[in-house]
Protein backbone atom coordinates (compact mmCIF):
# COMPACT_ATOMS: atom_id res chain seq x y z
CA UNK A 1 0.00 0.00 0.00
CA UNK A 2 1.20 3.24 -1.05
CA UNK A 3 0.08 6.43 1.29
CA UNK A 4 0.64 10.07 0.46
CA UNK A 5 -0.05 12.89 1.93
CA UNK A 6 -1.75 16.40 1.19
CA UNK A 7 -1.22 18.22 4.44
CA UNK A 8 -3.37 19.06 7.32
CA UNK A 9 -5.50 15.45 7.59
CA UNK A 10 -5.80 14.45 4.16
CA UNK A 11 -4.40 11.54 2.22
CA UNK A 12 -4.59 9.11 -0.16
CA UNK A 13 -4.47 5.39 -0.18
CA UNK A 14 -3.51 3.19 -2.91
CA UNK A 15 -3.67 -0.64 -3.14
CA UNK A 16 -4.34 -3.00 -5.69
CA UNK A 17 -5.03 -0.66 -8.40
CA UNK A 18 -7.24 1.27 -6.68
CA UNK A 19 -7.10 4.53 -4.69
CA UNK A 20 -9.20 6.41 -2.31
CA UNK A 21 -8.86 10.06 -0.75
CA UNK A 22 -9.52 10.72 2.66
CA UNK A 23 -10.61 14.26 4.11
CA UNK A 24 -9.66 16.53 0.67
CA UNK A 25 -9.22 19.84 2.08
CA UNK A 26 -6.84 21.32 -0.85
CA UNK A 27 -8.06 24.49 -1.51
CA UNK A 28 -7.47 27.17 1.09
CA UNK A 29 -4.93 24.83 2.50
CA UNK A 30 -1.58 26.65 2.57
CA UNK A 31 -0.15 23.17 2.68
CA UNK A 32 -1.11 21.26 -0.04
CA UNK A 33 0.35 21.08 -3.73
CA UNK A 34 -1.97 19.36 -5.28
CA UNK A 35 -5.11 20.68 -6.83
CA UNK A 36 -8.67 18.85 -6.98
CA UNK A 37 -8.35 18.63 -10.63
CA UNK A 38 -5.16 16.32 -9.97
CA UNK A 39 -7.32 13.93 -7.98
CA UNK A 40 -7.73 10.73 -9.79
CA UNK A 41 -9.66 8.20 -7.33
CA UNK A 42 -12.15 5.53 -6.66
CA UNK A 43 -13.76 6.66 -3.32
CA UNK A 44 -14.01 9.56 -0.68
CA UNK A 45 -13.57 8.86 2.66
CA UNK A 46 -15.02 11.62 5.00
CA UNK A 47 -14.69 12.09 8.64
CA UNK A 48 -16.73 14.51 9.65
CA UNK A 49 -18.07 17.50 8.11
CA UNK A 50 -16.29 20.57 8.90
CA UNK A 51 -14.86 22.78 5.42
CA UNK A 52 -11.55 21.91 6.30
CA UNK A 53 -12.24 17.93 6.08
CA UNK A 54 -14.77 18.17 3.51
CA UNK A 55 -12.76 20.16 1.31
CA UNK A 56 -13.11 19.77 -2.17
CA UNK A 57 -15.29 16.47 -1.85
CA UNK A 58 -17.94 17.62 -4.22
CA UNK A 59 -15.86 18.71 -7.17
CA UNK A 60 -13.71 15.15 -6.51
CA UNK A 61 -16.33 13.11 -6.74
CA UNK A 62 -18.26 14.73 -9.74
CA UNK A 63 -14.96 14.96 -11.92
CA UNK A 64 -13.81 11.24 -11.01
CA UNK A 65 -17.66 9.80 -10.48
CA UNK A 66 -16.12 8.65 -7.51
CA UNK A 67 -18.68 7.58 -3.97
CA UNK A 68 -18.58 9.68 -1.11
CA UNK A 69 -18.84 7.49 1.77
CA UNK A 70 -18.90 9.31 5.34
CA UNK A 71 -21.55 9.54 8.35
CA UNK A 72 -24.92 9.19 7.36
CA UNK A 73 -26.22 13.17 7.60
CA UNK A 74 -22.83 14.51 5.52
CA UNK A 75 -23.56 11.82 3.18
CA UNK A 76 -26.78 12.80 2.70
CA UNK A 77 -26.43 16.39 2.80
CA UNK A 78 -23.67 16.04 -0.27
CA UNK A 79 -25.86 13.19 -2.09
CA UNK A 80 -28.27 16.66 -2.29
CA UNK A 81 -25.71 18.23 -3.79
CA UNK A 82 -25.16 15.69 -6.71
CA UNK A 83 -22.29 13.39 -5.17
CA UNK A 84 -23.02 9.76 -5.24
CA UNK A 85 -22.66 8.84 -1.78
CA UNK A 86 -22.46 5.96 0.53
CA UNK A 87 -23.65 6.50 4.14
CA UNK A 88 -22.27 4.89 7.06
CA UNK A 89 -22.33 5.44 10.86
CA UNK A 90 -20.26 4.69 14.45
CA UNK A 91 -19.57 1.01 14.54
CA UNK A 92 -20.79 0.14 10.82
CA UNK A 93 -18.63 -0.88 7.92
CA UNK A 94 -18.82 -2.03 4.63
CA UNK A 95 -17.06 -3.74 1.91
CA UNK A 96 -16.28 -2.18 -1.47
CA UNK A 97 -14.66 -2.76 -4.43
CA UNK A 98 -11.12 -0.90 -2.79
CA UNK A 99 -11.36 -2.36 0.30
CA UNK A 100 -13.54 -2.02 3.59
CA UNK A 101 -14.47 0.71 6.04
CA UNK A 102 -15.64 0.97 9.21
CA UNK A 103 -16.00 3.88 11.69
CA UNK A 104 -15.21 4.50 14.60
CA UNK A 105 -16.23 6.94 17.25
CA UNK A 106 -14.25 10.40 17.09
CA UNK A 107 -14.80 13.09 19.85
CA UNK A 108 -15.38 16.20 18.06
CA UNK A 109 -18.20 18.34 16.17
CA UNK A 110 -19.26 18.12 12.66
CA UNK A 111 -21.15 21.30 10.88
CA UNK A 112 -20.85 23.39 8.10
CA UNK A 113 -20.57 26.85 8.98
CA UNK A 114 -22.29 29.85 6.40
CA UNK A 115 -20.54 32.99 7.45
CA UNK A 116 -23.11 34.96 5.28
CA UNK A 117 -26.22 34.12 7.08
CA UNK A 118 -24.62 32.95 10.63
CA UNK A 119 -26.06 29.76 10.27
CA UNK A 120 -24.63 26.16 10.68
CA UNK A 121 -25.50 23.09 9.45
CA UNK A 122 -25.16 20.39 11.75
CA UNK A 123 -24.00 16.83 9.83
CA UNK A 124 -23.83 14.51 12.71
CA UNK A 125 -21.89 12.54 14.78
CA UNK A 126 -17.76 13.28 13.70
CA UNK A 127 -15.87 9.88 13.54
CA UNK A 128 -12.50 8.12 12.51
CA UNK A 129 -11.61 5.59 10.03
CA UNK A 130 -10.54 1.92 9.86
CA UNK A 131 -9.67 1.33 6.42
CA UNK A 132 -8.89 -2.26 5.21
CA UNK A 133 -7.32 -2.56 1.77
CA UNK A 134 -5.99 -6.09 1.09
CA UNK A 135 -3.49 -7.37 3.75
CA UNK A 136 -3.15 -3.61 5.38
CA UNK A 137 -5.29 -1.97 7.57
CA UNK A 138 -5.12 2.17 8.50
CA UNK A 139 -7.12 3.52 11.60
CA UNK A 140 -7.43 7.39 10.33
CA UNK A 141 -8.89 8.76 13.88
CA UNK A 142 -10.20 11.70 12.19
CA UNK A 143 -10.87 14.79 14.73
CA UNK A 144 -11.08 13.94 18.11
CA UNK A 145 -9.65 13.82 21.48
CA UNK A 146 -8.23 11.20 23.63
CA UNK A 147 -10.69 8.42 24.44
CA UNK A 148 -10.38 5.15 26.55
CA UNK A 149 -12.02 3.30 23.85
CA UNK A 150 -9.00 3.67 21.68
CA UNK A 151 -7.49 0.84 22.98
CA UNK A 152 -10.38 -1.33 21.90
CA UNK A 153 -9.90 -0.54 18.55
CA UNK A 154 -6.36 -1.60 19.31
CA UNK A 155 -7.67 -4.71 20.39
CA UNK A 156 -10.22 -5.51 17.35
CA UNK A 157 -8.11 -4.62 14.82
CA UNK A 158 -3.98 -5.23 13.59
CA UNK A 159 -3.14 -1.42 12.68
CA UNK A 160 -0.62 -0.76 10.10
CA UNK A 161 -0.57 2.87 10.09
CA UNK A 162 -2.26 5.35 12.46
CA UNK A 163 -2.83 8.46 11.45
CA UNK A 164 -3.54 10.81 15.09
CA UNK A 165 -3.52 14.55 15.07
CA UNK A 166 -1.66 16.51 17.30
CA UNK A 167 -2.41 20.01 16.97
CA UNK A 168 -3.95 20.80 20.24
CA UNK A 169 -6.97 23.43 20.45
CA UNK A 170 -9.63 21.53 18.27
CA UNK A 171 -7.87 18.08 19.06
CA UNK A 172 -5.89 16.13 20.74
CA UNK A 173 -2.08 17.94 21.56
CA UNK A 174 1.08 15.95 21.56
CA UNK A 175 0.86 14.58 25.08
CA UNK A 176 -2.63 12.78 24.76
CA UNK A 177 -1.44 12.01 20.94
CA UNK A 178 1.80 9.97 22.43
CA UNK A 179 -1.50 7.88 25.02
CA UNK A 180 -3.21 6.79 21.51
CA UNK A 181 -0.69 5.63 20.33
CA UNK A 182 -0.10 3.66 22.50
CA UNK A 183 -3.50 2.34 23.24
CA UNK A 184 -3.83 1.59 19.34
CA UNK A 185 -0.62 -0.12 19.23
CA UNK A 186 0.25 0.15 15.28
CA UNK A 187 3.31 -0.44 13.82
CA UNK A 188 3.32 2.87 12.23
CA UNK A 189 1.86 6.47 13.50
CA UNK A 190 2.20 9.41 11.31
CA UNK A 191 1.02 12.86 13.16
CA UNK A 192 -1.73 15.09 11.29
CA UNK A 193 -3.73 17.91 11.36
CA UNK A 194 -0.76 20.52 13.12
CA UNK A 195 1.01 23.46 11.36
CA UNK A 196 -1.49 24.13 8.81
CA UNK A 197 -2.53 27.53 10.62
CA UNK A 198 -0.78 29.06 13.77
CA UNK A 199 -3.09 28.01 15.88
CA UNK A 200 -2.30 24.01 16.00
CA UNK A 201 1.27 24.85 15.38
CA UNK A 202 3.34 21.71 16.90
CA UNK A 203 6.79 20.15 16.88
CA UNK A 204 6.38 17.00 14.71
CA UNK A 205 9.86 16.13 15.25
CA UNK A 206 9.87 16.20 19.40
CA UNK A 207 6.48 14.38 18.64
CA UNK A 208 8.43 11.49 16.91
CA UNK A 209 11.53 11.37 19.57
CA UNK A 210 8.77 10.74 22.09
CA UNK A 211 7.29 7.66 20.01
CA UNK A 212 10.59 6.42 19.46
CA UNK A 213 11.51 6.07 22.99
CA UNK A 214 7.94 4.48 23.71
CA UNK A 215 9.36 1.94 21.04
CA UNK A 216 6.85 2.97 18.56
CA UNK A 217 7.89 4.25 15.10
CA UNK A 218 6.95 7.69 14.20
CA UNK A 219 6.92 8.58 9.92
CA UNK A 220 6.28 12.76 9.78
CA UNK A 221 5.09 13.77 6.20
CA UNK A 222 5.54 16.73 4.43
CA UNK A 223 2.82 17.73 2.17
CA UNK A 224 3.47 15.47 -1.17
CA UNK A 225 5.18 13.10 0.20
CA UNK A 226 4.48 9.12 0.44
CA UNK A 227 5.97 5.96 2.09
CA UNK A 228 5.03 2.43 0.59
CA UNK A 229 4.22 -0.12 2.95
CA UNK A 230 4.83 -2.86 0.55
CA UNK A 231 9.00 -2.27 1.50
Amino acid sequence: MKILFHGHSCFELEHGGKRVIIDPFLTGNPKATAKPEDIRVDAILLTHGHGDHVGDALQIAKENDATIIAPFELATWLGWQGAKVHPLHIGGGNTFDFGRVKLTPAFHGSGFVREDTREIIYLGMPAGLIVTMGDFTIYHAGDTGLFSDMKLIGMQHKIDVAMLPIGDNFTMGPEDALLAAEWVGAKRVIPMHYNTFPLIEQDADAFVKRLEKKGIRGVILQSGESIDLTR
